[in-house]
């Protein structure tokens, strides 16, 4: 008699095989993800449904929905975890029904969605209302800063635009002496031209931003990541990142509402209560903000 629980033989063929469904609890929040999604209406949701015909058939956006929906439970955000997990996860075997989506695909669906992706959020809100888990009479706001892709190298304001225009306008003064000075180099002269070219060309860049931000009203640019801001995130420390704003009632600390930004937080409570005001229908609640809010209007 061993004194340790041994497993099962692996090579073992059981008597009576279970299928994948009685490998899921009842209970199992895949199955809810699973009843939530197969309920809805995606196209009028704006999910797109046009798929053509020739070459491979599409995955349907209710399967990569459920996806999606999963790993945001689950805390997975990466579509190549994702990918991986459909062969390897029990639960997502069963919600996928055995579908592998590529992490390309994953990654389209959540990129070329995100206004049917936040609609279907605001469904899960209408559905808590429909079961009372939202009370509507005190809610509680506050901030995520997320850090885009763009470095602060590539994030361009004003001055800094101003500055590097100066500096360049210096080099091609330099650049212009020695070109003025030197009558027999040839190869020096050709060197220089070069450095000159390459300097115009940044000044003509820096010179398109300034016209950018003169002609659209933008306080900055950034290049890799467009709709992101330099903006300070904690004790004076600036990222170029996003802010995104999150209301919460407080019944059953549950989300009913998100806004992504590029701004800091002293303008953005206003919003987010007229936001509030239209999801709960009334504008009789308490909302509680920390002093970061607060403005004089």
């Amino acid at each position: 008699m061993s004194k340790f629980i041994i497993g099962r033989d692996r090579s073992q063929i059981p008597l009576f095989a279970s299928s994948m469904d009685q490998a899921i609890a009842q209970d199992n929040q895949v199955r809810l993800i699973d009843l939530f999604v197969d309920r809805l209406k995606l196209a009028d949701f704006g999910f797109d449904f046009s798929f053509v015909e020739n070459g491979r058939p599409a995955y349907h956006p209710s399967d990569l929905l459920k996806l999606f929906i999963y790993g945001y439970f689950n805390r997975m955000r990466s579509s190549r975890v994702l990918e991986k997990e459909c062969v390897r996860n029990i639960e997502l075997i069963w919600l996928m029904k055995s579908l592998v989506p590529d992490h390309n695909t994953i990654a389209n669906f959540r990129k070329d969605n995100p206004k049917a992706i936040a609609r279907i959020f605001r469904a899960t809100v209408n559905l808590a209302w429909h079961f009372e888990l939202i009370g509507g009479s005190l809610v509680a706001g506050d901030s995520t800063k997320l850090r885009a892709q763009n470095s602060k190298k590539n994030n361009f304001n004003p001055a800094k635009i101003e500055r590097h225009i100066a500096y360049i306008d210096n080099k091609l003064a330099e650049y212009n002496k020695v070109l003025a000075q030197e009558d027999g180099d040839e190869l020096l002269k050709i060197e220089v031209a070069s450095k000159v070219r390459k300097h115009q060309l940044q000044k003509d860049k820096y010179l398109n931003y300034k016209e950018t931000i003169d002609t659209t009203g933008v306080t900055q640019i950034s290049t890799s990541d467009p709709d992101s801001r330099q903006i300070m995130t904690r004790n004076n420390i600036s990222e170029v990142a996003y802010n995104v704003q999150t209301v919460v009632d407080a019944l059953h600390n549950i989300p009913i509402d998100f806004k992504v930004t590029n701004e800091n937080d002293s303008k953005a409570m206003g919003g987010m209560l007229r936001r509030t005001k239209t999801i709960l229908g009334h504008n009789n609640f308490i909302a509680i903000y920390d002093k970061g809010y607060h403005t004089g209007s």
